[in-house]
């Protein structure tokens, strides 16, 4: 059941190493492995760990593959992957949805009540986009963005084009998940003025006094759901793993507990596991009906 993605063409840039490439060579259809795509947002990270625990743990052989955004998409619905965790709908990834969705298996929500906008520290004077232009010389017009690509990016790029006339001639600077959360610790250290593009869940919004800014042109949208994906003929190859990947689900709480911790330099596999040891009730009902 297990297929190894075509690195050549998703491209080596994804960040892998040759020896987790290694690792992914040499097996067969008769193993208990998977393969689990993610982009490397903390919400992702955390998610993805936990879930592929909970699958070790059953005697899976998991392979975790960071990721770009489409790509991710792209390796579930052509079948090079087996799953992800990671799908924000219905605005965040609406894009990469409409591509890809008939040709992977959408196995509904895994988290409910995430939300993505424009963030600033609770001490700005301002409360909505709208009115953000007053910090316009404090800020050089500038909004701390994420990956280039990411769907709150896009919208945020929405926000100054089209749809906010008081940001024309603003700019959206694109980073990384990291370099915006370490330009947002350094500025809220120094009570500076700053905005980026946010979501929830993350763990900043533990460490931090932090609001989104409200957006009366609704161009972030509502709130979203993190959704499950599988590719095509999973259920028939493993319905074990399938049956897992389709039981996940848990809360923004619980995600945030496991992203504080990977951010205070816990590593990923062992904040998942302290967490699944930590909440076996709910990740009983994840292995509902599995022998």
């Amino acid at each position: 059941m297990f297929k190894k993605l075509n690195w050549k063409r998703l491209g080596l840039a994804a960040g892998l190493s040759l020896s987790l490439l290694a690792a992914g060579c040499g097996g067969n259809d008769d193993d208990k492995a998977i393969e689990l795509v993610y982009v490397e947002w903390d919400s992702e990270i955390a998610s993805t760990h936990v879930i592929g625990k909970v699958l070790e743990d059953q005697g899976y052989d998991v392979t975790y593959t960071p990721i770009d955004n489409t790509l991710m998409w792209d390796a579930v619905a052509s079948g090079e992957a087996d799953a992800m965790v990671a799908a924000w709908l219905p605005a965040t990834h609406a894009s990469q949805y409409e591509e890809f969705a008939d040709s992977l298996v959408e196995l509904g929500p895994n988290l409910e009540g995430a939300k993505i906008g424009l963030v600033v520290p609770e001490y700005m004077n301002v409360d909505s986009i709208a009115d953000l232009d007053q910090y316009a010389d404090e800020l050089n017009m500038e909004i701390t963005g994420i990956e280039a690509g990411a769907g709150v990016v896009g919208a945020a790029e929405a926000a100054v084009e089209t749809d906010y006339e008081n940001l024309e001639g603003w700019e959206v600077v694109p980073t990384s998940s990291g370099v915006m959360a370490g330009e947002l610790g350094s500025a809220v250290e120094n009570g500076d003025p700053i905005v980026v593009t946010g979501w929830t869940p993350h763990w900043k919004f533990a460490s931090y006094d932090l609001k989104y800014l409200e957006d009366p042109e609704g161009t972030f949208g509502d709130a979203e759901i993190i959704a499950t994906m599988v590719r095509e003929g999973l259920e028939e190859d493993d319905l074990e793993a399938f049956t897992i990947l389709d039981q996940f689900f848990w809360t923004t709480s619980d995600m945030e507990s496991v992203m504080l911790e990977i951010q205070q330099d816990v590593p990923a596999e062992e904040a998942a596991a302290a967490w699944v040891e930590a909440n076996q009730d709910t990740v009983a009902e994840w292995l509902a009906g599995i022998e």
